[in-house]
């Protein structure tokens, strides 16, 4: 059950609610580990984000493609902000709950449905006026799978210093 109402179930549906959880585990896990301190610090590299704002913009990607693209609840978002984002490490890994917590009910509108939402702005990457349901799925996937190495990284080159 979702949200009061059965769950339609596909391979695609379980296999991104699988992997992406698992991403979002592992990121909120890395934050824990890191504490506020190392969490907000960005590494001494040309362009490079704090742990904390990594995991941010992946929170502001879910809310965007998944809820306001597939899902039409237009979720306001400011990207160029996701990058700079600072705070409280529990608060953050609070949010990141809150919205795996919300993605099984926006995956089954993917499937089910399809995108609920053309307009959605808020992206740089994708065109939610062509994309299909199953690309944005994949994308989503991307994304956390990108960031989670990228966060993997930073976390090493921080503990490293």
């Amino acid at each position: 059950m979702v949200n009061g109402k059965d769950q339609v179930s596909s391979p695609l549906a379980e296999a991104m609610l699988e992997i992406g959880g698992e991403s979002l585990e592992a990121m909120t896990s890395i934050l824990a580990d890191l504490g506020d301190d190392l969490a907000n610090r960005r590494p001494s590299l040309d362009g490079a984000n704090s742990p904390y704002a990594i995991v941010f913009h992946c929170v502001g990607m879910l809310e965007h493609w998944a809820g306001s693209v597939i899902g039409g609840e237009r979720i306001p978002r400011d990207r160029d902000a996701e990058f700079i984002a600072t705070g409280p490490v529990d608060e953050l890994i609070h949010r990141v709950g809150e919205v795996r917590s919300r993605l099984p009910s926006w995956v089954d509108i993917a499937v089910s449905e399809g995108i609920r939402d053309r307009s959605a702005q808020g992206s740089t990457r994708g065109n939610a006026a062509t994309a299909t349901p199953e690309w944005v799925l994949l994308h989503i996937q991307r994304e956390l799978a990108q960031h989670l190495g990228q966060l993997e990284l930073t976390r090493d080159v921080l503990t490293q210093a």
